[in-house]
Protein backbone atom coordinates (compact mmCIF):
# COMPACT_ATOMS: atom_id res chain seq x y z
CA UNK A 1 0.00 0.00 0.00
CA UNK A 2 2.85 2.40 0.86
CA UNK A 3 4.48 1.81 -2.52
CA UNK A 4 1.23 2.29 -4.47
CA UNK A 5 0.37 5.45 -2.55
CA UNK A 6 3.73 7.10 -3.13
CA UNK A 7 3.84 5.98 -6.78
CA UNK A 8 0.79 8.19 -7.31
CA UNK A 9 1.45 11.02 -4.84
CA UNK A 10 5.17 11.83 -5.09
CA UNK A 11 5.37 12.54 -8.86
CA UNK A 12 2.10 14.46 -8.65
CA UNK A 13 3.37 16.71 -5.85
CA UNK A 14 6.82 17.14 -7.42
CA UNK A 15 5.58 18.00 -10.92
CA UNK A 16 2.35 19.78 -9.95
CA UNK A 17 4.10 23.12 -10.41
CA UNK A 18 4.53 22.32 -14.13
CA UNK A 19 0.84 21.45 -14.49
CA UNK A 20 -0.24 24.68 -12.82
CA UNK A 21 2.15 26.85 -14.84
CA UNK A 22 1.86 25.20 -18.27
CA UNK A 23 -1.77 24.02 -18.28
CA UNK A 24 -3.52 26.30 -15.80
CA UNK A 25 -1.26 29.26 -16.73
CA UNK A 26 -0.56 30.45 -13.19
CA UNK A 27 2.53 32.61 -12.58
CA UNK A 28 5.89 31.48 -11.22
CA UNK A 29 5.27 32.46 -7.59
CA UNK A 30 1.62 31.37 -7.54
CA UNK A 31 2.49 27.98 -9.06
CA UNK A 32 5.08 27.43 -6.35
CA UNK A 33 2.85 28.55 -3.48
CA UNK A 34 -0.09 26.45 -4.69
CA UNK A 35 2.20 23.44 -4.84
CA UNK A 36 3.65 23.99 -1.37
CA UNK A 37 0.15 24.64 0.03
CA UNK A 38 -1.06 21.36 -1.45
CA UNK A 39 1.85 19.47 0.12
CA UNK A 40 1.44 21.33 3.41
CA UNK A 41 -2.25 20.55 3.80
CA UNK A 42 -1.64 16.93 2.79
CA UNK A 43 0.58 16.60 5.84
CA UNK A 44 -1.61 18.77 8.08
CA UNK A 45 -4.59 16.47 7.53
CA UNK A 46 -2.63 13.71 9.28
CA UNK A 47 -3.91 15.24 12.53
CA UNK A 48 -7.46 14.45 11.43
CA UNK A 49 -6.51 10.86 10.64
CA UNK A 50 -4.65 10.44 13.95
CA UNK A 51 -7.54 11.87 15.96
CA UNK A 52 -10.14 9.60 14.34
CA UNK A 53 -8.00 6.45 14.48
CA UNK A 54 -7.05 6.98 18.14
CA UNK A 55 -10.42 8.16 19.42
CA UNK A 56 -13.26 6.69 17.39
CA UNK A 57 -12.37 4.17 14.68
CA UNK A 58 -9.36 1.92 14.19
CA UNK A 59 -6.45 2.77 11.90
CA UNK A 60 -7.57 0.13 9.41
CA UNK A 61 -11.09 1.55 9.18
CA UNK A 62 -9.73 5.10 8.89
CA UNK A 63 -7.74 4.06 5.82
CA UNK A 64 -10.76 2.31 4.28
CA UNK A 65 -12.91 5.44 4.83
CA UNK A 66 -10.48 8.09 3.54
CA UNK A 67 -8.69 6.06 0.86
CA UNK A 68 -11.64 6.35 -1.59
CA UNK A 69 -11.54 10.15 -1.11
CA UNK A 70 -8.06 10.26 -2.60
CA UNK A 71 -9.23 8.17 -5.55
CA UNK A 72 -12.11 10.63 -6.04
CA UNK A 73 -9.68 13.57 -5.98
CA UNK A 74 -7.47 12.04 -8.68
CA UNK A 75 -10.59 11.30 -10.71
CA UNK A 76 -11.72 14.94 -10.55
CA UNK A 77 -8.26 16.15 -11.62
CA UNK A 78 -8.25 13.65 -14.50
CA UNK A 79 -11.69 14.87 -15.62
CA UNK A 80 -10.58 18.50 -15.57
CA UNK A 81 -7.40 17.74 -17.50
CA UNK A 82 -9.37 15.74 -20.09
CA UNK A 83 -12.21 18.19 -20.81
CA UNK A 84 -11.09 21.35 -22.70
CA UNK A 85 -13.95 23.35 -21.21
CA UNK A 86 -12.69 22.75 -17.66
CA UNK A 87 -9.25 24.33 -18.11
CA UNK A 88 -7.83 27.36 -19.97
CA UNK A 89 -7.15 27.06 -23.71
CA UNK A 90 -3.58 26.13 -24.71
CA UNK A 91 -1.15 29.04 -24.70
CA UNK A 92 2.57 29.55 -25.22
CA UNK A 93 3.88 29.94 -21.67
CA UNK A 94 7.56 30.20 -22.59
CA UNK A 95 7.19 33.97 -22.83
CA UNK A 96 5.26 36.34 -20.63
CA UNK A 97 1.92 35.11 -19.32
CA UNK A 98 0.11 38.38 -19.92
CA UNK A 99 -1.57 36.99 -23.05
CA UNK A 100 -2.51 33.64 -21.46
CA UNK A 101 -5.85 33.07 -19.80
CA UNK A 102 -5.34 31.86 -16.23
CA UNK A 103 -7.67 29.34 -14.62
CA UNK A 104 -10.51 31.12 -12.84
CA UNK A 105 -14.11 30.87 -11.71
CA UNK A 106 -15.73 27.45 -11.48
CA UNK A 107 -12.72 25.79 -13.10
CA UNK A 108 -10.48 27.15 -10.34
CA UNK A 109 -12.95 25.87 -7.75
CA UNK A 110 -12.89 22.42 -9.37
CA UNK A 111 -9.08 22.47 -9.33
CA UNK A 112 -9.01 23.26 -5.61
CA UNK A 113 -11.66 20.62 -4.83
CA UNK A 114 -9.66 17.97 -6.69
CA UNK A 115 -6.35 18.91 -5.11
CA UNK A 116 -7.60 19.14 -1.54
CA UNK A 117 -9.72 15.99 -1.78
CA UNK A 118 -6.46 14.23 -2.62
CA UNK A 119 -4.82 16.08 0.29
CA UNK A 120 -7.45 14.92 2.82
CA UNK A 121 -7.21 11.30 1.72
CA UNK A 122 -3.42 11.34 1.57
CA UNK A 123 -3.09 12.96 4.98
CA UNK A 124 -5.36 10.46 6.74
CA UNK A 125 -3.58 7.55 5.04
CA UNK A 126 -0.18 8.88 6.11
CA UNK A 127 -1.31 9.17 9.73
CA UNK A 128 -2.28 5.50 9.87
CA UNK A 129 0.09 3.56 7.61
CA UNK A 130 3.27 3.70 9.71
CA UNK A 131 1.48 3.11 13.02
CA UNK A 132 -0.66 0.35 11.50
CA UNK A 133 2.48 -1.39 10.26
CA UNK A 134 4.01 -1.12 13.72
CA UNK A 135 0.87 -2.68 15.23
CA UNK A 136 1.63 -5.91 13.38
CA UNK A 137 4.65 -6.56 15.61
CA UNK A 138 4.28 -7.87 19.15
CA UNK A 139 6.60 -5.82 21.36
CA UNK A 140 6.54 -8.59 23.99
CA UNK A 141 8.03 -11.11 21.57
CA UNK A 142 11.85 -10.79 21.33
CA UNK A 143 11.95 -11.80 17.66
CA UNK A 144 9.13 -9.48 16.58
CA UNK A 145 10.48 -6.58 18.63
CA UNK A 146 13.77 -6.76 16.70
CA UNK A 147 11.90 -6.86 13.41
CA UNK A 148 9.98 -3.79 14.55
CA UNK A 149 13.22 -1.90 15.17
CA UNK A 150 14.05 -2.03 11.42
CA UNK A 151 10.50 -1.31 10.29
CA UNK A 152 10.94 2.46 9.86
CA UNK A 153 13.94 2.04 7.57
CA UNK A 154 12.02 -0.38 5.37
CA UNK A 155 8.91 1.80 5.52
CA UNK A 156 11.04 4.64 4.12
CA UNK A 157 12.47 2.20 1.57
CA UNK A 158 8.93 1.42 0.40
CA UNK A 159 8.29 5.14 -0.03
CA UNK A 160 11.48 5.38 -2.10
CA UNK A 161 10.47 2.45 -4.33
CA UNK A 162 7.10 4.10 -4.95
CA UNK A 163 8.72 7.44 -5.66
CA UNK A 164 11.25 5.85 -8.02
CA UNK A 165 8.50 4.07 -9.95
CA UNK A 166 6.23 7.10 -10.05
CA UNK A 167 8.94 9.49 -11.18
CA UNK A 168 9.50 7.26 -14.20
CA UNK A 169 5.99 6.02 -15.03
CA UNK A 170 3.73 8.90 -13.98
CA UNK A 171 6.08 11.65 -15.16
CA UNK A 172 6.41 9.89 -18.53
CA UNK A 173 2.63 9.85 -18.82
CA UNK A 174 2.45 13.55 -17.88
CA UNK A 175 4.95 14.54 -20.55
CA UNK A 176 3.97 12.16 -23.37
CA UNK A 177 0.31 11.18 -22.95
CA UNK A 178 -1.15 14.05 -20.94
CA UNK A 179 -2.11 14.90 -17.41
CA UNK A 180 -5.49 13.22 -17.78
CA UNK A 181 -3.69 9.89 -18.26
CA UNK A 182 -1.34 10.50 -15.32
CA UNK A 183 -4.12 11.43 -12.90
CA UNK A 184 -6.22 8.50 -14.12
CA UNK A 185 -3.40 6.00 -13.67
CA UNK A 186 -2.68 7.47 -10.21
CA UNK A 187 -6.30 6.80 -9.22
CA UNK A 188 -6.07 3.24 -10.57
CA UNK A 189 -2.81 2.51 -8.72
CA UNK A 190 -4.25 3.84 -5.48
CA UNK A 191 -7.38 1.68 -5.94
CA UNK A 192 -5.22 -1.42 -6.45
CA UNK A 193 -3.23 -0.62 -3.31
CA UNK A 194 -6.40 -0.11 -1.28
CA UNK A 195 -7.84 -3.43 -2.48
CA UNK A 196 -4.60 -5.22 -1.56
CA UNK A 197 -4.70 -3.60 1.88
CA UNK A 198 -8.33 -4.63 2.42
CA UNK A 199 -7.65 -8.21 1.29
CA UNK A 200 -5.39 -8.78 4.28
CA UNK A 201 -8.06 -7.91 6.85
CA UNK A 202 -8.29 -11.42 8.40
CA UNK A 203 -4.54 -11.46 9.02
CA UNK A 204 -4.09 -8.03 10.62
CA UNK A 205 -3.68 -7.16 14.27
CA UNK A 206 -6.10 -4.29 14.76
CA UNK A 207 -5.69 -2.05 17.80
CA UNK A 208 -8.86 -0.75 19.42
CA UNK A 209 -9.25 3.04 19.82
CA UNK A 210 -8.04 4.11 23.26
CA UNK A 211 -9.29 7.68 23.39
CA UNK A 212 -7.87 10.93 22.17
CA UNK A 213 -4.37 11.74 23.49
CA UNK A 214 -5.22 15.44 23.16
CA UNK A 215 -8.03 15.01 25.69
CA UNK A 216 -5.75 13.19 28.15
CA UNK A 217 -3.09 15.87 27.79
CA UNK A 218 -5.60 18.66 28.32
CA UNK A 219 -6.86 16.89 31.44
CA UNK A 220 -3.34 16.96 32.88
CA UNK A 221 -3.00 20.71 32.31
CA UNK A 222 -6.42 21.42 33.84
CA UNK A 223 -5.83 19.22 36.89
CA UNK A 224 -2.33 20.64 37.45
CA UNK A 225 -3.60 24.22 37.14
CA UNK A 226 -6.35 23.60 39.69
CA UNK A 227 -3.73 22.33 42.15
CA UNK A 228 -1.07 24.91 41.31
CA UNK A 229 -0.89 26.17 44.92
CA UNK A 230 -0.29 22.73 46.43
CA UNK A 231 3.12 21.40 47.32
CA UNK A 232 4.74 19.32 44.62
CA UNK A 233 4.78 15.58 45.48
CA UNK A 234 8.17 13.90 45.83
CA UNK A 235 6.91 10.55 44.55
CA UNK A 236 3.91 9.48 42.58
CA UNK A 237 1.89 6.60 43.99
CA UNK A 238 0.14 4.23 41.64
CA UNK A 239 -3.52 5.12 41.30
CA UNK A 240 -6.50 2.88 40.75
CA UNK A 241 -7.03 4.24 37.26
CA UNK A 242 -3.77 2.67 36.11
CA UNK A 243 -5.27 -0.78 36.59
CA UNK A 244 -7.65 0.16 33.79
CA UNK A 245 -4.70 1.14 31.61
CA UNK A 246 -3.07 -2.23 32.21
CA UNK A 247 -6.31 -3.87 31.07
CA UNK A 248 -5.90 -1.94 27.82
CA UNK A 249 -2.31 -3.22 27.59
CA UNK A 250 -0.99 0.31 27.38
CA UNK A 251 2.66 0.97 28.07
CA UNK A 252 3.31 2.78 31.36
CA UNK A 253 6.13 5.34 30.96
CA UNK A 254 8.65 5.62 33.79
CA UNK A 255 8.51 8.67 36.02
CA UNK A 256 10.84 11.51 34.99
CA UNK A 257 12.12 14.45 37.02
CA UNK A 258 11.57 17.15 34.42
CA UNK A 259 8.49 19.42 34.21
CA UNK A 260 7.59 18.38 37.74
CA UNK A 261 4.89 21.03 38.11
CA UNK A 262 2.68 18.66 36.09
CA UNK A 263 3.03 16.03 38.84
CA UNK A 264 0.47 18.01 40.84
CA UNK A 265 -2.21 16.62 38.53
CA UNK A 266 -1.80 13.29 40.40
CA UNK A 267 -2.43 14.70 43.88
CA UNK A 268 -5.60 13.15 45.33
CA UNK A 269 -7.76 15.76 47.05
CA UNK A 270 -10.74 13.46 47.39
CA UNK A 271 -12.25 14.59 44.08
CA UNK A 272 -12.73 11.96 41.43
CA UNK A 273 -13.07 12.52 37.72
CA UNK A 274 -10.64 12.68 34.80
CA UNK A 275 -10.42 16.49 34.96
CA UNK A 276 -9.54 16.52 38.66
CA UNK A 277 -7.29 13.51 39.15
CA UNK A 278 -4.89 12.13 36.53
CA UNK A 279 -2.75 9.02 36.47
CA UNK A 280 1.05 9.11 36.47
CA UNK A 281 1.00 7.63 32.96
CA UNK A 282 -1.08 10.55 31.71
CA UNK A 283 1.39 13.00 33.24
CA UNK A 284 4.36 11.23 31.69
CA UNK A 285 2.69 11.18 28.27
CA UNK A 286 2.25 14.93 28.54
CA UNK A 287 5.88 15.41 29.56
CA UNK A 288 7.05 13.33 26.61
CA UNK A 289 5.17 15.52 24.15
CA UNK A 290 6.32 18.76 25.78
CA UNK A 291 9.95 17.64 25.59
CA UNK A 292 9.52 16.98 21.86
CA UNK A 293 7.96 20.39 21.11
CA UNK A 294 11.28 22.33 20.67
CA UNK A 295 12.61 19.64 18.30
CA UNK A 296 9.31 19.69 16.41
CA UNK A 297 9.32 23.47 15.98
CA UNK A 298 12.94 23.80 14.88
CA UNK A 299 12.56 20.90 12.44
CA UNK A 300 9.63 22.79 10.88
CA UNK A 301 12.02 25.67 10.19
CA UNK A 302 14.75 23.34 8.94
CA UNK A 303 12.34 21.63 6.55
CA UNK A 304 11.01 24.90 5.07
CA UNK A 305 13.58 25.13 2.21
CA UNK A 306 12.94 21.54 1.03
CA UNK A 307 9.62 22.01 -0.76
CA UNK A 308 10.65 25.37 -2.21
CA UNK A 309 13.83 23.79 -3.53
CA UNK A 310 11.88 20.93 -5.13
CA UNK A 311 9.29 23.12 -6.85
CA UNK A 312 11.77 25.73 -8.07
CA UNK A 313 14.23 23.05 -9.27
CA UNK A 314 11.50 21.71 -11.56
CA UNK A 315 10.80 25.23 -12.85
CA UNK A 316 14.54 25.77 -13.40
CA UNK A 317 14.73 22.57 -15.41
CA UNK A 318 11.81 23.63 -17.60
CA UNK A 319 13.86 26.57 -18.87
CA UNK A 320 17.01 24.52 -19.56
CA UNK A 321 18.22 22.12 -22.24
CA UNK A 322 16.50 18.85 -21.33
CA UNK A 323 18.15 16.73 -24.01
CA UNK A 324 21.00 14.36 -23.20
CA UNK A 325 22.05 13.00 -26.58
CA UNK A 326 18.81 11.87 -28.20
CA UNK A 327 17.02 11.38 -24.89
CA UNK A 328 14.61 13.98 -23.52
CA UNK A 329 14.78 14.19 -19.70
CA UNK A 330 11.93 15.78 -17.80
CA UNK A 331 13.16 17.92 -14.86
CA UNK A 332 10.91 16.00 -12.46
CA UNK A 333 12.48 12.74 -13.68
CA UNK A 334 15.83 13.92 -12.29
CA UNK A 335 14.48 13.13 -8.83
CA UNK A 336 14.84 9.46 -9.79
CA UNK A 337 18.58 9.89 -9.13
CA UNK A 338 18.34 10.84 -5.43
CA UNK A 339 15.47 8.38 -4.94
CA UNK A 340 17.61 5.49 -6.20
CA UNK A 341 20.53 6.81 -4.14
CA UNK A 342 18.24 6.98 -1.12
CA UNK A 343 17.18 3.33 -1.52
CA UNK A 344 20.83 2.25 -1.60
CA UNK A 345 21.65 4.37 1.46
CA UNK A 346 18.77 2.91 3.47
CA UNK A 347 19.81 -0.69 2.77
CA UNK A 348 23.48 0.00 3.48
CA UNK A 349 22.56 1.96 6.61
CA UNK A 350 20.34 -0.77 8.06
CA UNK A 351 22.43 -3.80 7.14
CA UNK A 352 26.00 -2.54 7.40
CA UNK A 353 26.35 0.88 9.04
CA UNK A 354 24.16 0.22 12.10
CA UNK A 355 25.99 -2.97 13.23
CA UNK A 356 29.36 -1.30 12.61
CA UNK A 357 28.52 1.96 14.36
CA UNK A 358 26.87 0.12 17.27
CA UNK A 359 30.20 -1.46 18.19
CA UNK A 360 31.84 1.98 18.28
CA UNK A 361 29.16 4.18 19.85
CA UNK A 362 27.24 1.65 21.91
CA UNK A 363 23.99 3.09 20.58
CA UNK A 364 21.38 0.49 19.70
CA UNK A 365 20.76 2.13 16.28
CA UNK A 366 24.38 3.05 15.56
CA UNK A 367 23.78 6.77 15.94
CA UNK A 368 20.93 8.53 17.69
CA UNK A 369 17.89 9.77 15.75
CA UNK A 370 18.79 13.40 16.47
CA UNK A 371 22.29 12.91 15.05
CA UNK A 372 20.78 11.37 11.93
CA UNK A 373 18.37 14.30 11.60
CA UNK A 374 21.23 16.79 11.96
CA UNK A 375 23.15 15.19 9.07
CA UNK A 376 20.11 15.68 6.84
CA UNK A 377 19.75 19.33 7.81
CA UNK A 378 23.37 19.96 6.81
CA UNK A 379 22.72 18.27 3.45
CA UNK A 380 19.63 20.40 2.81
CA UNK A 381 21.48 23.62 3.61
CA UNK A 382 24.25 22.56 1.23
CA UNK A 383 21.62 21.90 -1.44
CA UNK A 384 20.37 25.50 -1.28
CA UNK A 385 23.94 26.83 -1.59
CA UNK A 386 24.64 24.66 -4.64
CA UNK A 387 21.28 25.66 -6.15
CA UNK A 388 22.16 29.35 -5.76
CA UNK A 389 25.45 28.86 -7.63
CA UNK A 390 23.77 26.90 -10.44
CA UNK A 391 20.99 29.49 -10.80
CA UNK A 392 23.55 32.32 -10.93
CA UNK A 393 25.29 30.47 -13.79
CA UNK A 394 21.95 29.99 -15.57
CA UNK A 395 21.07 33.69 -15.28
CA UNK A 396 24.48 34.65 -16.69
CA UNK A 397 23.66 32.63 -19.81
CA UNK A 398 20.24 34.30 -19.94
CA UNK A 399 21.94 37.71 -19.90
CA UNK A 400 24.50 36.77 -22.54
CA UNK A 401 21.87 35.34 -24.93
CA UNK A 402 19.26 38.04 -24.26
CA UNK A 403 16.66 35.58 -23.04
CA UNK A 404 15.03 37.78 -20.39
CA UNK A 405 11.62 37.67 -22.10
CA UNK A 406 11.38 34.06 -23.32
CA UNK A 407 11.04 31.53 -20.52
CA UNK A 408 13.04 28.81 -22.29
CA UNK A 409 15.98 28.53 -24.64
CA UNK A 410 18.79 28.40 -22.05
CA UNK A 411 21.50 26.16 -23.51
CA UNK A 412 22.65 25.05 -20.05
CA UNK A 413 22.06 21.31 -19.54
CA UNK A 414 19.39 20.22 -17.06
CA UNK A 415 21.99 17.85 -15.59
CA UNK A 416 23.45 20.85 -13.75
CA UNK A 417 20.57 20.37 -11.30
CA UNK A 418 21.80 16.91 -10.36
CA UNK A 419 24.02 18.11 -7.50
CA UNK A 420 21.31 19.99 -5.59
CA UNK A 421 18.84 17.14 -6.17
CA UNK A 422 21.40 14.63 -4.89
CA UNK A 423 21.71 16.57 -1.63
CA UNK A 424 17.90 16.40 -1.36
CA UNK A 425 18.19 12.61 -1.57
CA UNK A 426 20.71 12.58 1.28
CA UNK A 427 18.33 14.71 3.33
CA UNK A 428 15.45 12.30 2.72
CA UNK A 429 17.50 9.26 3.67
CA UNK A 430 18.63 10.82 6.95
CA UNK A 431 16.23 13.47 8.24
CA UNK A 432 13.03 11.81 7.00
CA UNK A 433 13.79 8.38 8.48
CA UNK A 434 15.40 9.95 11.56
CA UNK A 435 12.34 12.06 12.37
CA UNK A 436 10.01 9.10 11.83
CA UNK A 437 12.10 7.00 14.20
CA UNK A 438 12.44 9.83 16.73
CA UNK A 439 8.74 10.60 17.10
CA UNK A 440 7.71 6.95 17.23
CA UNK A 441 10.45 5.69 19.54
CA UNK A 442 10.14 8.58 21.98
CA UNK A 443 6.34 8.40 22.18
CA UNK A 444 4.72 5.98 24.63
CA UNK A 445 2.15 3.45 23.44
CA UNK A 446 -0.87 5.68 24.08
CA UNK A 447 0.30 8.54 21.84
CA UNK A 448 2.11 6.82 18.96
CA UNK A 449 -0.52 7.73 16.33
CA UNK A 450 -0.45 11.33 17.47
CA UNK A 451 3.36 11.28 17.37
CA UNK A 452 3.23 9.95 13.79
CA UNK A 453 0.89 12.82 12.90
CA UNK A 454 3.37 15.27 14.46
CA UNK A 455 6.07 13.84 12.22
CA UNK A 456 4.01 14.48 9.08
CA UNK A 457 2.98 17.90 10.38
CA UNK A 458 6.66 18.79 10.57
CA UNK A 459 6.78 18.40 6.80
CA UNK A 460 3.40 20.07 6.28
CA UNK A 461 4.11 23.15 8.37
CA UNK A 462 7.52 23.44 6.73
CA UNK A 463 5.79 23.50 3.35
CA UNK A 464 3.29 26.15 4.47
CA UNK A 465 6.15 28.20 5.94
CA UNK A 466 7.70 28.13 2.48
CA UNK A 467 4.60 29.81 1.05
CA UNK A 468 4.81 32.45 3.74
CA UNK A 469 8.51 33.04 2.99
CA UNK A 470 7.85 33.55 -0.72
CA UNK A 471 5.20 36.18 0.03
CA UNK A 472 7.36 37.99 2.59
CA UNK A 473 10.47 37.99 0.38
CA UNK A 474 8.49 39.39 -2.56
CA UNK A 475 7.05 42.18 -0.40
CA UNK A 476 10.44 43.11 1.08
CA UNK A 477 12.27 43.06 -2.27
CA UNK A 478 9.54 44.83 -4.26
CA UNK A 479 11.19 48.13 -5.19
CA UNK A 480 12.48 50.12 -8.13
CA UNK A 481 10.74 51.22 -11.31
CA UNK A 482 9.44 47.76 -12.19
CA UNK A 483 8.13 47.21 -8.67
CA UNK A 484 8.70 43.45 -8.78
CA UNK A 485 9.97 41.21 -6.02
CA UNK A 486 12.65 38.56 -6.51
CA UNK A 487 10.10 35.91 -7.53
CA UNK A 488 7.44 38.04 -9.19
CA UNK A 489 8.73 37.85 -12.74
CA UNK A 490 6.48 36.27 -15.35
CA UNK A 491 9.23 33.72 -15.92
CA UNK A 492 12.29 32.57 -14.00
CA UNK A 493 14.47 34.39 -16.52
CA UNK A 494 13.05 37.68 -15.22
CA UNK A 495 13.28 36.65 -11.53
CA UNK A 496 16.13 36.53 -9.01
CA UNK A 497 15.84 32.97 -7.80
CA UNK A 498 19.58 32.91 -7.09
CA UNK A 499 19.22 35.55 -4.37
CA UNK A 500 16.24 33.71 -2.91
CA UNK A 501 18.33 30.52 -2.74
CA UNK A 502 21.04 32.43 -0.82
CA UNK A 503 18.33 33.60 1.55
CA UNK A 504 17.32 29.96 2.09
CA UNK A 505 20.99 29.07 2.64
CA UNK A 506 21.26 31.67 5.41
CA UNK A 507 17.94 30.50 6.84
CA UNK A 508 19.21 26.92 6.90
CA UNK A 509 22.45 27.85 8.64
CA UNK A 510 20.75 29.81 11.41
CA UNK A 511 18.04 27.20 11.99
CA UNK A 512 20.67 24.44 12.11
CA UNK A 513 22.53 26.23 14.90
CA UNK A 514 19.27 26.50 16.83
CA UNK A 515 18.66 22.81 16.19
CA UNK A 516 22.07 21.91 17.63
CA UNK A 517 21.22 23.84 20.80
CA UNK A 518 17.83 22.11 21.19
CA UNK A 519 19.16 18.65 20.35
CA UNK A 520 22.04 19.01 22.82
CA UNK A 521 19.61 19.81 25.61
CA UNK A 522 17.12 17.08 24.75
CA UNK A 523 16.91 14.13 27.16
CA UNK A 524 15.91 10.83 25.60
CA UNK A 525 13.03 9.02 27.24
CA UNK A 526 15.01 5.79 26.92
CA UNK A 527 18.77 5.37 27.08
CA UNK A 528 19.88 4.88 23.44
CA UNK A 529 23.17 3.39 24.64
CA UNK A 530 21.40 0.17 25.63
CA UNK A 531 22.23 -2.41 22.96
CA UNK A 532 19.07 -4.38 23.62
CA UNK A 533 16.69 -2.65 21.19
CA UNK A 534 13.65 -4.04 22.95
CA UNK A 535 14.61 -2.54 26.29
CA UNK A 536 15.89 0.68 24.80
CA UNK A 537 12.82 1.65 22.85
CA UNK A 538 9.86 -0.30 24.12
CA UNK A 539 9.93 -0.83 27.86
CA UNK A 540 12.64 1.57 28.99
CA UNK A 541 12.97 0.27 32.58
CA UNK A 542 15.86 2.57 33.45
CA UNK A 543 15.46 6.03 31.90
CA UNK A 544 18.50 8.31 32.14
CA UNK A 545 18.57 10.62 35.13
CA UNK A 546 18.90 14.38 34.73
CA UNK A 547 22.58 14.27 35.72
CA UNK A 548 23.18 11.49 33.15
CA UNK A 549 21.59 13.23 30.23
CA UNK A 550 21.88 11.43 26.91
CA UNK A 551 21.55 14.04 24.17
CA UNK A 552 21.92 14.21 20.38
Amino acid sequence: MVTMTTTAYIPTSFNLVSYLHNTMHTGVAKSSTMTTNFAGFSYAFTLLGAFLSDSHISRFKTMLVFGPLEILGYGLLALQAYCPSLHPPPCETSGQLNDCQQVRGSNLVLLYIGLYTVAVGEGCMKACLASFGGDQFDSKDPVESRLQSSFFNWFTFGISVGGFTGLILIVWLENNKGWDYSFGVSALLFLIGLLVLASGFPLYRNQKPKGSPLTRILQVFVAAFRKRNLARPETLKELQQEEEEEALDREKPSHSKCLRFLDKACIDQGKSGAWSLCTPSQVEETKILLRMVPIFLICVLNYTPLFLLISFSVQQGNTMNTKVGKIHISPATLFVIPTAFQMVILVVYDRFFVPFARRITGYSRGITPLQRIGIGHVALTAATGVAAIVERKRLEIVGEKGLEDPGTGVTMSVLWLTAQILFIGINNATTFAGLLEFFNSEASGGIKSFASALFWCTLGLGSLMGTFQVDIVNKVTRHGAEGRGWLEGDTLNRSRLDLFYWFLFAHGGVSFLIYLYCAKRYTYRCDPRVNNVRNAYLHCPNPPEDDERVSM
